[in-house]
């Protein structure tokens, strides 16, 4: 394998899962014996541990990929206030520098088989003046995955996300619909089908819903369902493994 790969983890909206969607594919893979970096360039709405802000999103991250020791590379701007980014770093007097950003994910791509960088909200979320997290992910050069909800609405949102990717030249590698439930509804159970053959990105998999409230044991019992489905080496397969 080609060392000194990424991929660009991004949601449809806040609160998709897209956190436990890369959790769990940071931990397939280490399952797999990579070693995986992660990163959470920007967050806001950080938890102040002492003197520390603190990415819950990250720590999750990190446990994923047994990470033990502490680094900055994983988490460059950490912001207290849970507003979009551009506006929490001009409360907390910060300036988010995309080449700061870029050099902490080379750092760990020069360590790591893979890296995987979980990103704020969607694409089109401020993060530094008029600079979107869609320019980021283009300044970092790295192909989109792009994390979908599977109830009324998610055809619009996701397709409105793959087309504006396409539009700024960043390719996707591909959707995952997340928080699926056991009995869905109608508009839930043409979802998926509708992803894959409108969006132009192959739909790489739909991850069921659990009634766990632990993000910990959700990122494991995910793991081990994945674990058993033949499709999961497909998945990433198209992510670039």
């Amino acid at each position: 394998m080609a060392l000194n790969k990424g991929i660009f983890i991004t949601g449809t909206d806040t609160g998709v899962g897209k956190t436990i969607v890369s959790a769990v594919i940071a931990r397939l893979l280490s399952n797999r014996g990579l070693s995986v970096g992660v990163m959470k360039p920007v967050t806001s709405g950080c938890i102040q541990v002492g003197s520390n802000l603190i990415s819950e999103d990250a720590e999750l991250l990190k446990w994923a990929v047994h990470a033990r020791e502490s680094d900055p590379d994983v988490t460059p701007y950490l912001l207290r206030e849970p507003l979009a980014p551009s506006m929490a770093a001009e409360r907390d007097k910060v300036r988010i520098d995309f080449s700061a950003i870029k050099a902490a994910y080379e750092r760990l791509a020069a360590k790591y088989d893979f890296v995987i960088v979980e990103g704020a909200g969607g694409l089109m979320v401020p993060l530094a003046g008029g600079l979107l997290t869609a320019d980021l992910i283009n300044y970092l050069g790295l192909p989109l995955i792009v994390v979908a909800r599977p109830n009324l609405g998610t055809v619009n949102h996701t397709l409105l996300t793959t087309f504006a990717a396409r539009q700024m030249g960043i390719p996707v590698r591909g959707i995952i619909v997340n928080n699926y439930p056991a009995i869905p509804d109608t508009a839930e159970e043409y979802a998926p089908h509708l992803l894959g053959s409108l969006s132009g990105a192959p739909l790489l998999g739909v991850f069921p819903r659990s009634e766990s409230l632990d993000q910990h044991a959700l990122v494991q019992e995910l793991v081990t369902t994945l674990e058993a489905d033949p499709a999961t080496a497909l998945m990433l397969r198209e992510i670039g493994i």
